[in-house]
């Protein structure tokens, strides 16, 4: 069975055996989008789930950890971060070929284009209003309160993240992309010093992983917590960043060249400086590195997706060798954003 399909009978039978209050029968249907883990909302004559998995095949380690995410969005129930109701972890191999875990379907408003042409300027900026306060809010969580002491290990975040997505980029390279080993071995050769901060990060935090209510600016719930851990929070806001500095429309989905300003969205110096206030900062130095790290992160995992996609374990394999092509551009992105380190 690829990724693009689920074995409802098998679902039905395991969450009837564990889920309180299911009734079959049930109907998948799987999201558009996504090349991570396959996502499914899941009907039934009374309820409506959503079904996270990860995807079949052969898996790089540590990637896809479905696990991590029923874990991390348990913890912040009831918290300022709005999360969807986790209801099940199977980490059973056998019920569909791979863990997966069942959560509440939360009905809220999409965005993928950060210029969100469809709203007038003044929902527009409440919405990056309140990005930017959840962002804060995650980045505030009390990980020992929550349980999460231990969702990450201790010591230089990016030291360690330097690593792990090097190795990551290493075993899926499918051939040599000179502006990456350059990015690589500059960013080996400037990390900043462990600066002692060590918060809930959620690892790719953009608008096209939120819900927003229905007509209004208030965030129902942030999906998409696969790469989260405990680490440093410049990582989130300088992911957020690395994605508006992206060509708009299509696979960059960024805000280059657009006239915020007349749209009401905030330059990245806003964005940051109402960040800043919110976590009690003066401000954020030599934010170049933390900027072309996002970039390197970024054509990491696409180059991830791209060799899932040539060996046929994408979630949308046409899209995922369009993204794997991207890989040379962020990684030019990154040796310029490196000149401002």
């Amino acid at each position: 069975m690829d990724a693009t399909t689920l074995d409802t009978q098998a679902v039905a039978a395991w969450l009837s055996d564990h889920l309180e209050g299911f009734e079959g029968p049930l109907d998948a249907e799987k999201f558009a989008g996504g090349q991570s883990n396959p996502t499914f909302l899941l009907k039934t004559p009374s309820r409506e789930y959503v079904l996270r998995r990860k995807p079949p095949g052969i898996l790089l380690k540590s990637a896809h950890a479905v696990d991590r995410e029923f874990r991390v969005q348990r913890a912040l129930a009831g918290s300022d971060v709005p999360v969807a109701q986790m209801h099940v972890l199977c980490e059973d191999d056998d019920v569909i070929g791979s863990a997966f875990y069942v959560m509440e379907r939360v009905r809220g408003e999409n965005f993928d284009d950060p210029r969100l042409e469809e709203l007038d300027a003044e929902r527009r900026t409440a919405i990056y209003t309140e990005m930017n306060r959840v962002m804060a809010a995650i980045h505030s969580i009390d990980i020992a309160a929550v349980g999460l002491a231990d969702y990450g290990p201790e010591g230089n975040y990016f030291e360690r993240q330097l690593s792990r997505w090097t190795k990551q980029y290493r075993a899926s390279e499918t051939e040599t992309v000179p502006p990456m080993d350059a990015l690589i071995s500059w960013l080996e050769a400037n990390v900043p010093e462990d600066d002692g901060k060590r918060t809930l990060v959620h690892g790719d935090f953009r608008i096209d992983n939120m819900l927003f209510a229905e007509g209004g600016s208030d965030c129902v719930a942030v999906l998409d917590w696969e790469l989260s851990t405990i680490g440093h929070p410049y990582a989130d806001l300088a992911g957020m960043i690395m994605q508006w500095q992206m060509p708009p429309g299509g696979a960059g989905r960024g805000l280059q060249g657009v006239d915020r300003k007349a749209l009401g969205i905030p330059s990245d110096q806003e964005f940051v400086a109402a960040y800043c206030k919110r976590m009690g900062l003066s401000g954020i130095e030599k934010f170049g590195f933390y900027l072309a790290f996002s970039f390197f992160r970024m054509a990491a995992i696409l180059q991830g997706v791209k060799k899932r996609g040539l060996e046929g374990n994408a979630s949308d394999p046409e899209r995922a060798g369009k993204l794997g092509a991207y890989v040379p551009l962020f990684a030019n992105a990154g040796l310029e954003a490196a000149k401002h380190g």
